[in-house]
């Protein structure tokens, strides 16, 4: 832990909106990655695990880069709201304010339903993953395979809050859309995270 992780939390813990749930979703998604990839390199560490070497070896890979567009995400969310935020304050002194005021409005309500809905798709990316998984790490670390399962889970659930949050500023049509997808996506990944946790708990003899 270090200064930097601290700033993050302070940042969170502010008065101001972002970052905020979206961010945050994300934020827990890296978690996930990262200890996704903690798992992976304590499998191929051992031997004894040799049959879960080869998906380490793939999920490490994967979870380099998930740890990175996971910051990427948290930044979009925060920026797409900040833009939401923004388009509120436009003048609406005459006609052409109005409109103009309007179509930023909706421009930026879909953006922010797009953010926070990437992050739930990639977070059914990972959990969908982690099933395979569960059945061939390294026995002695899958409580924090667990847990990487949980926060992916909970990460998708949490932008989940913000699609259907913002989906009232955008058009009929994206808002029957994205809540439509959001629950499909929250179905799967509910799905997946059993899987995982049943097979878990299968190894562990719980």
């Amino acid at each position: 832990m270090n200064e930097g992780y601290i700033s993050v939390l302070n940042d969170i813990a502010s008065k101001n909106p972002t970052p905020g749930g979206g961010a945050v979703a994300a934020l827990a998604l890296g978690h996930s990655y990262s200890l996704v990839s903690m798992v992976s390199r304590l499998t191929i560490a051992s031997e004894k695990w040799i049959e879960g070497h080869k998906i380490s070896k793939n999920l490490i890979e994967i979870c380099d880069n998930g740890i990175l567009n996971s910051i990427e995400l948290a930044e979009n969310d925060c920026n797409a709201f900040n833009s939401v935020m923004a388009s509120y304050k436009l003048p609406k002194t005459n006609d052409s304010e109005i409109l103009t005021r309007k179509e930023k409005i909706l421009q930026s309500s879909l953006e922010a339903t797009i953010a926070p809905y990437k992050i739930a798709e990639n977070s059914l990316y990972l959990l969908s993953l982690l099933p395979k998984f569960a059945s061939k790490a390294n026995k002695n670390a899958l409580t924090d395979l667990a847990s990487a399962s949980q926060l992916a889970y909970s990460s998708a659930y949490i932008a989940s809050l913000n699609v259907k949050v913002n989906t009232p500023g955008i058009s009929e049509e994206d808002s029957k859309k994205y809540e439509y997808e959001i629950r499909k996506i929250i179905s799967q990944c509910f799905s997946f995270n059993e899987e995982t946790q049943k097979i878990i708990s299968s190894r562990l003899g719980w």
